[in-house]
């Protein structure tokens, strides 16, 4: 099994050195990933594409390299693909390619308007049209209700003749599209676990940028807990070819601080300010190029133009804000599109809540005489006790914070129950299995559960499972934290 990737076509227009190295950080990428997943496939780099090579022994992992090639920042589309060399000695005999391009496409034209276009490279005795014209009559002979419509077909059938190499692809899956990571310089992205800072994050690192995460804890432990998922779902699903760190500095002496010496109409601003400050002090530490937030222009009213002017004036760092003109409905719906909508809704955020009828138009003179207040070492002392980790092992650190006894490999019927929190798409790769019959088996995405959880019946112990048993931790944390004791993560023998 093979599939065809495209790269996408802003790396395809720039010069020769440039597209050979942005292509070769994606076959890297590629092979890190599959690597890393246990994907038995080779990335191979052709100038003009990418094959990747799928070991016969993986074909039952199709479903799994395609979701995987569709998250990976940098491929435009890529379509399965069947090859087969010319006819020798009568490349005009078109009767083996009619066969497979009938045995790839009679299912899905059948009763469907369609189209075959030809591309080909190099030189052949016959043209592009005169093959269209053969294979359309031969689908249009095996494909019962089918028609031909050039302009508008319901289904695209694609064969590539490449010199002496004949390519009929399957259906065109989009890709990202943007630059495989790291094209660009690394960035440090603030993020809150809301809807605005989780997508400026996964933009960035659409286009290529290595992006480490800061949070500002001002919400303790569950809010803490509920942002290192986010971070850890972004990296698991769009950026684990590379190493990425999350930050955690408590920003609470701050706003203690904050609370009691500055004006109402001021507080958000000058929270702002020093939350870009601190960003400061950690991207200088990680050595990256810019600070990223989810500021969009208007959405509250520290983000006007005044506001946002006085509050980069707080950090000699460029300020990267790729959602300034995105409406917020937008944002939510790429936020439910990438996977970070369901995250955001369960969890509040938590630096709107010193505002108290906050100023449009803060004035530098009015920010530099309450901020003269403010005691500068504090920043430093909560910079410097600022938490590291890299965001992979995330999911490994917390094997310290949940109890042993908190893992269940034997199910008892009479008190427990199996919670499978893994998406509906994973659910639908590998269906889970119950270990015996009489368990109860529940499907409740880990996006759903904090609010799902309080609908169970609490008299049950629910065990919750996943692929991996990562991120059934998390969750577990999660709930304990709020202080659920009836659950408990499911490890199979």
């Amino acid at each position: 099994m093979k599939f065809t990737v495209r790269l996408h076509a802003e790396i395809t227009i720039k010069s020769n050195g440039v597209r050979k190295r942005y292509g070769k950080l994606l076959v890297n990428n590629l092979k890190s990933i599959f690597q890393r997943q246990g994907i038995k496939a080779k990335a191979i780099w052709c100038w003009d594409r990418i094959e990747v090579v799928v070991a016969p022994d993986a074909e039952l992992q199709k479903e799994q390299i395609i979701e995987l090639l569709q998250r990976v920042p940098g491929i435009s589309w890529f379509s399965e693909s069947h090859e087969m060399p010319l006819p020798e000695g009568n490349p005009t005999d078109f009767v083996p390619i009619a066969e497979l391009v009938v045995a790839c496409w009679q299912p899905v034209v059948t009763g469907q308007s369609f189209a075959v276009r030809v591309k080909r490279k190099g030189e052949h005795p016959f043209r592009s049209l005169d093959l269209e014209r053969y294979l359309g009559g031969a689908l249009l002979r095996h494909c019962a209700d089918s028609r031909v419509n050039l302009k508008r077909p319901d289904v695209e059938v694609r064969v590539e003749v490449d010199r002496d190499i004949v390519r009929v692809f399957g259906d065109k899956i989009q890709g990202l599209g943007g630059f495989p990571l790291p094209t660009q310089e690394t960035v440090l992205s603030l993020l809150s676990g809301g809807f605005d800072s989780s997508v400026a994050s996964f933009q960035l690192i659409r286009r290529g940028a290595r992006v480490h995460f800061c949070f500002f804890n001002l919400g303790g432990a569950q809010h803490e807990t509920g942002v290192r998922q986010t971070a850890y779902y972004l990296w698991q699903q769009y950026a684990s070819s590379h190493p990425l760190k999350f930050i955690s500095v408590d920003f609470a002496p701050i706003v203690e601080e904050i609370l009691t010496k500055v004006d109402h109409g001021l507080m958000g601003v000058v929270l702002k300010r020093q939350m870009l400050r601190a960003a400061e002090r950690v991207a200088d530490k990680l050595n990256t190029a810019a600070i990223v937030t989810g500021e969009a222009l208007g959405q509250v009213s520290s983000q006007t133009l005044s506001n946002l002017s006085v509050i980069d004036e707080a950090t000699r760092k460029l300020v990267l804000r790729p959602l300034i003109t995105t409406d917020k409905q937008d944002i939510i719906n790429l936020a439910d599109q990438i996977g970070t909508g369901d995250l955001a809704r369960s969890m509040p955020e938590y630096c709107g809540v010193i505002s108290n009828k906050p100023t449009v138009k803060a004035k530098r003179d009015d920010l530099e005489r309450v901020e003269s207040l403010l005691d500068a070492s504090l920043l430093d002392q909560v910079v410097c006790q600022a938490k590291v980790e890299e965001v992979s092992q995330i999911g490994a650190t917390l094997e310290s914070r949940v109890e042993q006894y908190h893992e269940v490999r034997d199910v008892d019927t009479a008190i427990h129950e199996i919670v499978d929190i893994r998406s509906q798409d994973e659910v639908e790769r590998k269906p889970f299995v119950a270990p015996h019959d009489g368990v109860v088996v529940r499907h409740i995405p880990f996006f759903k559960l904090a609010t799902a959880f309080a609908q169970l019946d609490q008299g049950k112990t629910y065990l919750l499972y996943c692929d991996k048993g990562v991120m059934s931790k998390l969750q577990a944390l999660y709930l304990q934290e709020q202080g659920v004791t009836n659950v408990a993560v499911y490890q199979p023998r």
